[in-house]
């Protein structure tokens, strides 16, 4: 499922950010183009102005002159004097002429000037031209019409946008390229970005899974009990049906604990885990702590003992019962895991900045391997897999209380033996 919404969410914020792009890459490179025609066409009206100015005043046009304008095939020169084309004109190509005429004719159609207004002096007007011939396509025209020895001399000069079609082959080219490595970039970079964004997602979703698998069961093993010792009660005699009754009774309340423990779970996932933070003495807290717990490490002949500074300690803002429920949790584990005639030591400290509270025992420990697993849920080693009524949630629970107190909890190695857990609290 993930593989698709991995792959869907990438080609839509892909798809997006190109879309985004090519739609500036096609704007900028059409502005780009009409500002390079634009700057081509206003040169040429300069070029031509100054070209005109120059053939006015000119008495003779000979052939060197109007070759020497042409500068190699930059420009073509068509003249007509009284309507007859100059002999110069006989040495172009009939394809040039084909072009000549088109382009004299799409002028006398388009621009051509009245004859009543040439008595002001020379014409000269300048527009782009495209050819349907082969020999070229585009084309810059300047048609100079004048009054010369009481005749009408026509001067036609076509200057072909070769190197600016050039330019902007090139141009497009360029943003062509530019334009293909920048989607396939982005097109990566959204792979990767949505599939670190979606990480968290498919790892809370396994977690979840793993969680309703193992409650699943963990359930599963009360239940049948249950059902069990209900199926055999019917049958039973009344002595039998009293211990089946208190099996059931012992199950259900299994059951019950679980359930809780599961429900405070997710009140923690969806943030609905309420705190409330007050002043607390926490030594008061642990002798407390320390008091309930004596009768139950004393049933297994555990010396339970307490270390309280002789200081007295500032007040920590704290929820006092959630704090109880983690020193509850840490001391029923260490009473669980620690045999007969063993040792378990409770102790409280600070040290100027953060309080710290301290279950040392001297029982089985926890590998090395396993440490960093004993706070996820239904997480339990192999040794304490036997032990009847240990779900794996407890640490879990307590790391979660402890978190949202913004503290820590850590496990190390008891000397000699045994684990010891540490709540820091700020």
């Amino acid at each position: 499922m993930f593989q698709k919404v991995h792959f869907r969410l990438a080609a839509l914020s892909g798809g997006i950010t190109v879309f985004i792009l090519l739609i500036m890459s096609f704007g900028y490179l059409y502005i780009s183009e009409q500002g390079l025609k634009s700057s081509s066409f206003i040169s040429f009206q300069n070029d031509m102005s100054t070209l005109v100015s120059n053939l006015e005043q000119q008495t003779v046009i000979t052939h060197e002159w109007l070759a020497k304008t042409e500068n190699n095939g930059k420009y073509l020169i068509y003249v007509i004097d009284n309507g007859i084309p100059f002999l110069y004109n006989e040495r172009d190509t009939e394809e040039q002429k084909l072009l000549f005429r088109n382009v004299w004719d799409y002028y006398e159609e388009q621009f051509a000037v009245e004859p009543a207004l040439l008595s002001y002096g020379a014409y000269h007007i300048e527009f782009p031209f495209s050819s349907e011939l082969s020999y070229r396509d585009d084309y810059y025209v300047c048609v100079s019409v004048s009054e010369r020895n009481s005749g009408t001399f026509q001067v036609m000069i076509l200057f072909p946008l070769d190197s600016l079609n050039q330019q902007i082959r090139i141009q497009r080219s360029l943003f062509f390229t530019l334009d293909i490595l920048a989607v396939i970039a982005l097109f990566l970079f959204a792979w990767h970005f949505t599939k670190r964004l979606l990480k968290p997602l498919e790892e809370n979703q396994k977690r979840q899974t793993q969680f309703i698998a193992a409650a699943s069961h963990e359930l599963r093993t009360p239940l049948a009990v249950i059902l069990s010792c209900a199926s055999a009660s019917g049958q039973a005699a009344d002595t039998e049906r009293e211990h089946f009754l208190d099996s059931i009774q012992s199950e259900g309340l299994r059951m019950s604990r679980l359930i809780d423990d599961m429900l405070l779970l997710t009140n923690t996932d969806n943030h609905s885990w309420t705190i409330r933070m007050e002043p607390a003495e926490l030594d008061t807290l642990v002798l407390d702590t320390f008091e309930a717990f004596e009768p139950v490490a004393a049933e297994k002949s555990i010396r339970l003992s307490v270390v309280l500074p002789e200081n007295a300690l500032p007040a920590v803002s704290c929820d006092q019962e959630r704090i109880r429920q983690v020193l509850a949790v840490l001391l029923h584990n260490s009473v669980s895991y620690t045999p007969e005639g063993g040792r378990i030591r409770l102790s409280l400290s600070y040290d100027g900045k953060n309080t710290c509270i301290s279950v040392e025992d001297n029982g089985i420990g926890i590998p090395d391997s396993e440490k960093p697993r004993i706070f996820e849920r239904f997480y339990r080693s192999d040794q304490s897999r036997s032990q009847k009524g240990h779900f794996g949630l407890g640490l879990c629970i307590a790391a979660e209380i402890v978190r949202a107190h913004h503290g820590h909890i850590l496990v190390t190695d008891t000397p000699g033996g045994g684990s010891t857990f540490t709540v820091i609290l700020p």
